[in-house]
């Protein structure tokens, strides 16, 4: 029978002297006092990590005796009332229900309710588990010694029935959000913590830029500002006291960071050297760090920006966004036989990298051929696949004309909003002479207008040219 393997195991540690000592078997001392601080925290956090591990914890595990104190509470609400405490609850229950406790207990509880509040668990996974394998350890060894005079009467049925049970205890219950048992979940303010773009009328409708986790796609064609409003977004991080670290795999580190000096100083860049010792003044009292990092074209896959990325954590270093520039010209980890679908592969992965270093992530793409001198971008001018717009939260276009470029104008396009109003046109002013972008708050204009405006201006314009070349031709 299997759990004549787990004797032999137990009673051999036991007898190698493994399981000698009282307080290693029984509490999470071992730990430490900030993994078992953690570890209360996810409990009152995760409904489904706390329903599972009541299974096979005991409070007594907690050496410190104010987290006792707040996992009975968790627990004792959650038996009484058959759904998990929510944050105003708990607060309830704090400051209402530890009469028994001594002062000194109940102000450690209250203090540690206060610090966890709205802060994120590190190594979440790594603590859960830990947590579960350590309680259900427990469990199978007090089942084990229950059942060893049930072996002199050979009761292997209910010595297997003991075991078995030990067993299933703690297993995976979570079979995703439950609706009801869920239900103070969808009244939980969650609050994002955004990076604004530099430009407020987008900011008005993102709510505020993008946040951790979030996906943002820039199209433009070439020539257009696709790299300079990467610039744009990086500086707008820096003077918020961000981390930036930017990917380049066409241009090189140093045009990159030439553009962020006129970005942020607005020196013109023909005149970037003539300002060396004022640029370098002004960039003193930048709050942020800029990290700069050039890959030549399709040398670097996602892999390889994963690993950079864990690099600098392993340095203490906080990433607070991240700009590619751009993901089309990375190299697929596994290439398939179309570019599309290499593509869409691409694009999902840096949504996960996004999502996995907790910061806001911006790349750009390229229109077709369609798009070279539209008035509008939609995202039908997106080259090669489609499906790329699929993961992305935000999606701005930026269109200019040959008329747009002369004269330093512009349209910003809101293709895709997963936190507003989309379908918007907003003017723009841009002087990529200053790597300097501005956009102005809608003035009512529709695609439909916009291409009939220009579609006549357009006319007009080839009636003055046929007309200067009849008069020309009479002399």
């Amino acid at each position: 029978m299997h759990y004549m393997l787990y004797y032999s195991i137990f009673f051999s540690e036991t007898k190698n002297g493994a399981y000698l000592s009282p307080q290693e078997k029984t509490s999470f001392s071992r730990y430490g006092k900030s993994f078992q601080e953690s570890l209360a925290s996810l409990i009152f956090e995760d409904r489904a990590f706390a329903d599972r591990i009541s299974e096979v914890l005991k409070t007594e595990y907690f050496e410190l005796k104010y987290l006792q104190t707040f996992v009975d509470r968790v627990f004792e609400y959650k038996e009484k009332y058959e759904v998990h405490p929510s944050e105003k609850i708990m607060t309830t229950l704090l400051r209402t229900e530890l009469e028994d406790e001594p002062p000194a207990v109940q102000k450690q509880t209250r203090d540690f309710f206060a610090r966890i509040h709205h802060t994120e668990t590190e190594d979440a996974e790594y603590i859960k588990s830990t947590a579960l394998d350590f309680c259900r350890k427990q469990v199978l060894k007090t089942a084990m010694i229950e059942s060893v005079s049930l072996l002199r009467t050979s009761s292997f049925d209910e010595i297997s029935k003991i075991i078995n049970d030990a067993l299933s205890l703690g297993n995976e219950n979570n079979f995703g959000y439950d609706y009801i048992a869920d239900f103070e979940r969808r009244f939980e303010f969650k609050a994002r913590d955004v990076v604004s773009t530099g430009w407020e009328p987008i900011d008005s409708l993102v709510q505020g830029g993008l946040g951790n986790g979030e996906l943002g796609v820039g199209i433009a064609s070439t020539g257009a500002g696709k790299s300079f409003a990467l610039v744009h977004l990086g500086a707008q991080a820096l003077k918020a006291g961000k981390t930036v670290v930017h990917y380049t795999l066409e241009l090189s580190d140093t045009v990159i960071a030439t553009r962020y000096d006129s970005c942020l100083t607005g020196v013109h860049l023909g005149e970037h050297r003539q300002f060396k010792e004022m640029i370098y003044d002004k960039i003193q009292d930048i709050p942020g760090k800029l990290i700069v990092k050039e890959y030549p074209t399709k040398s670097a896959s996602t892999k390889t920006i994963t690993n950079h990325l864990e690099q600098l954590r392993k340095q203490g270093i906080d990433v607070g966004m991240i700009l590619l520039d751009y993901a089309d010209l990375l190299r697929p980890v596994r290439e398939t036989r179309e570019k599309r679908h290499d593509l869409e592969n691409i694009y999902e992965e840096i949504r996960g990298i996004a999502q996995e270093f907790k910061c806001p992530l911006y790349t750009v793409s390229q229109t077709n051929r369609g798009g070279l001198n539209s008035e509008i971008i939609t995202m039908e001018a997106i080259s090669e696949a489609f499906n790329k717009c699929f993961v992305a939260d935000l999606i701005f276009t930026i269109s200019r004309t040959i008329d747009d470029r002369q004269n330093g104008t512009g349209r910003f396009f809101i293709a895709k909003n997963r936190f507003g109003e989309d379908g918007v046109i907003l003017p723009a002013k841009i002087d990529l002479a200053r790597a300097k972008m501005e956009v102005f708050p809608p003035n009512g204009e529709t695609i439909g207008e916009v291409q009939a405006l220009t579609a006549k201006k357009q006319s007009e314009n080839l009636k003055e040219r046929y007309k200067a070349f009849r008069e020309g031709s009479k002399k």
